[in-house]
């Protein structure tokens, strides 16, 4: 099994501070990674470099076989559009669109033809428990089942990589688990390298790997 994601001697600073302090990690093809560390380690600034939407000041991001670092904006476009899948904290699904609208809203992006994306959205809908609720309004969901909504989105397109940001920050402790449990069917079916950054020790538990972060370097893992 190769390596999805290498990153080396990887520095990013903002205004004078060091985010990122001389990364280099290396995360195999299909690996489910949590990113540990406390607020302002560098956790978020990691990735955002590995979702392109940042770049480094120095060192090598390569995702899939893609130099980041070196991308010009429309291969990172086509690269955010066809290889990546983002779960945010905030669920940031279109309030006048059904949950299959928006979970076809990737695949209408990467230009995959109309007929097929009803079927693909739903499969997505259904791998995640919410495949009843496909036609409901997002306003009409719980916090918990948007956000599975929105993992479905970041998923639909087969993504080579699915990062997520806190994806359970919001979630009560019984949505959280229910979350828990998705991203665990999709680490067991190996669906796609998963790099989730998290202050829950029960999310954290889940993945294979735990990179922990300190200062802007990882400190172990």
């Amino acid at each position: 099994m190769g390596n999805m994601v290498k990153l080396a001697a990887v520095t990013r600073r903002y205004s004078g501070v060091l985010a990122l302090d001389g990364v280099s990690v290396e995360i195999a093809d299909r690996e489910f990674v949590a990113v540990t560390g406390p607020s302002g380690c560098g956790k978020s600034t990691l990735l955002n470099i590995l979702g392109g939407l940042d770049r480094p000041d120095s060192g090598e991001v390569f995702v899939d076989g893609i130099a980041l670092h070196a991308a010009g904006d429309d291969a990172l476009t086509d690269y955010r559009r066809r290889r990546l899948g983002i779960v945010f904290q905030f669920f940031n699904l279109l309030p006048a669109m059904s949950v299959v609208e928006n979970v076809e809203l990737p695949l209408l992006f990467a230009g995959v033809p109309r007929r097929q994306m009803r079927a693909r959205a739903l499969a997505a809908l259904d791998l995640v428990g919410l495949a009843a609720r496909a036609d409901h309004l997002p306003h009409q969901l719980s916090g918990g089942e948007m956000q599975r909504a929105a993992v479905a989105r970041a998923l639909v397109h087969e993504p080579a990589l699915l990062l997520a940001d806190e994806p359970t920050g919001n979630l009560d402790t019984a949505n959280a688990d229910r979350l828990m449990k998705v991203l665990a069917k999709i680490a067991s079916q190996s669906l796609t390298t998963m790099v989730v950054v998290t202050h829950s020790e029960a999310v954290a538990a889940l993945a294979s790997r735990r990179i922990h972060m300190l200062d802007g370097k990882i400190s172990h893992g």
